[in-house]
């Protein structure tokens, strides 16, 4: 299962199913879980912690040091769960002193080749990066979020779940769950009402989220009377309606309007 050009440090942790390709490399701290395959030339550094049933394809750079001038070699981490998909020449890159200290990907993400997840991310189940799609430090994604082709993603700026963004995209603001953003700087142009009924939403849920896209992106109301009105005339045991509100009052760079 390990191909005798591979360099895997006498640290490393792989479970006895785990396959490597030639000319990979593997550092001493790096611990793979069962079932994951990694590609020719792939390199896997860094106290990097990868699940169960991951493929990593050739060329990818999972674990480096951040790219971050602040950076100085102190001890970060970055910690990946099962079923990704890391396709050719994607970076992963580990946490730093100034964020958590890790970098973190759940399971069954999809990173089209090229693409970039930096320091201190924090990306959620079911996420794909389209090719050459951009995260810099400090986002947050959460689940089943897809960013298109050569979008890129300022740092601290966080995505809601089942956010749909178009190529070329610079979101520079928070963009709030369900939503379509496109554009330099990305405004949300409407709802990913294909992508939520494909998983299953119902038509209680649809109309809850419809309704409180138009309060808040379509009345006259500032955030925060949006905000309000939401929690006093909404349903605050739905659960579209609580994970909206919560991620309205945590937005701290505002919102893609």
């Amino acid at each position: 299962m390990i191909h005798p050009t591979a360099i895997i440090a006498p640290g490393a942790q792989l479970d006895p199913s785990v396959s490597v390709g030639p000319y990979a490399v593997i550092g001493e701290h790096v611990k793979i879980g069962a079932g994951t395959t990694v590609g020719p030339h792939a390199v896997i550094e860094g106290h990097t912690e990868i699940g169960c049933d991951n493929q990593i394809f050739q060329f990818a750079s999972v674990g480096a040091i951040p790219q971050d001038l602040k950076f100085s070699g102190e001890i970060s981490y970055l910690k990946i769960g099962d079923r990704n998909k890391i396709r050719e020449f994607v970076t992963i890159h580990l946490g730093t002193a100034d964020g958590a200290g890790i970098t973190t990907v759940g399971s069954d993400n999809l990173f089209m080749a090229y693409s970039h997840i930096a320091h201190d991310c924090v990306v959620g189940d079911h996420v794909i990066l389209a090719n050459a799609a951009t995260l810099a430090g400090h986002v947050e994604i959460d689940s089943f979020a897809i960013l298109g082709g050569l979008s890129a993603v300022h740092q601290f700026t966080r995505i809601g779940g089942h956010v749909m963004a178009s190529g070329g995209s610079m979101i520079a603001q928070d963009v709030a769950p369900y939503s379509l953003v496109q554009g330099d700087r990305a405004r949300t142009v409407g709802l990913n009402l294909t992508g939520l009924k494909r998983r299953g939403f119902t038509s209680e849920a649809l109309a809850n989220i419809k309704n409180m896209y138009k309060l808040v992106f379509r009345s006259n109301l500032k955030l925060e009377e949006a905000i309000e009105k939401i929690a006093n005339e909404f349903d605050t045991q739905a659960e579209e309606v609580v994970y909206y509100l919560d991620f309205l009052k945590k937005s701290e760079r505002g919102l893609a309007r």
